[in-house]
């Protein structure tokens, strides 16, 4: 039985340079799945490779220029991830990279482990797509990153933004049973922002066979191994929730494929397109349930 405390990682705090988190398949325990976040000084320059993996290199904070023996890009993020869609970067398997950042950055190099090799891709923002999921207070905004069609051999990325008081991955669900189509088994990692970072959210996973049930108050920055279970996550009211999610298997074929719970998914025949009718994002959502409630007062 899995020990909760094992389960939950929290960031370092450097000072704008070094290491924040890293999170390899052998320190999970597990096959695939691999998170590290770098922060980078002005005019800082960070090295690292992945023999054995694929990676996303994925923005969370300001521009760099990412050089490797195929080419040399630059990823960037307009703000912080609060702020809008990034510029990601794709390195296939076995690839090594130095980063360079003239005003600062905070990388997050999402990977897995991977037999297949594709080329290098920079995803620009626009080739984010942008989904809103759920309805009411369980509407909240995807946005895929790594879909299951991109070239790729194990590795799928998505971006969740769960506005102020909102419930995401709802109805519970989980992916830890090989049936397609019905269900992919993945692992999965969520790495946790709260804006603003002195809020909180709330993280429920528990075993479909009654084995394991716990919940964690998530922080900002805080992160989550998910090996297997039903999952759901809620934010405070007056806050915003934004997960990195990172997933991995062994599937046939490149899916996200989810089963619910069968005693909430019931919640699903209440929504209907018209409900989500004109939102485009999380701050649309936050401003249909909620108006001015929960939002803090300028100057």
């Amino acid at each position: 039985m899995p020990n909760p405390d094992d389960m939950i990682i929290t960031s370092a705090k450097p000072d704008g340079t070094g290491r924040v988190l890293q999170v390899t398949p052998e320190s999970a325990g597990w096959t695939y799945v691999g998170l590290t976040i770098e922060q980078i000084a002005p005019g800082g320059v960070w090295n690292f490779s992945a023999e054995n993996d694929e990676m996303c290199i994925v923005p969370l904070r300001g521009s760099a220029v990412i050089s490797t023996d195929d080419g040399e890009w630059t990823v960037s993020r307009p703000g912080t991830m609060f702020d809008g869609k990034p510029t990601c970067l794709y390195l296939p398997l076995g690839s090594s990279f130095r980063a360079t950042s003239k005003d600062g950055a905070e990388l997050a190099v999402t990977s897995s482990r991977a037999t297949k090799t594709f080329p290098p891709k920079l995803i620009e923002p626009d080739d984010i797509d942008v989904e809103i999921r759920g309805a009411g207070n369980a509407a909240r905004q995807i946005s895929h990153i790594i879909k299951p069609e991109f070239p790729a051999d194990k590795l799928l990325v998505v971006e969740v933004f769960t506005p102020s008081g909102n419930w995401s991955s709802f109805p519970p669900h989980k992916h830890d049973v090989s049936r397609m189509p019905e269900e992919a088994t993945l692992e999965e990692i969520y790495y946790y922002r709260i804006h603003p970072d002195d809020g909180f959210a709330l993280q429920r996973l528990y075993f479909a066979d009654g084995s394991f049930d716990h919940a964690w108050t998530i922080h900002d920055g805080d992160l989550l191994l998910v090996p297997k279970g039903y999952h759901a996550f809620a934010v405070a009211h007056g806050y915003t929730g934004y997960y990195l999610n990172i997933l991995a298997g062994d599937e046939s074929v490149r899916t996200m494929q989810p089963a619910d719970d069968p005693k909430y998914a019931w919640v699903r025949s209440t929504w209907n397109d018209d409900m989500n009718a004109g939102l485009s994002s999380w701050q649309d959502i936050d401003d249909r349930i909620n108006g001015d409630a929960g939002k803090r007062k300028q100057g």
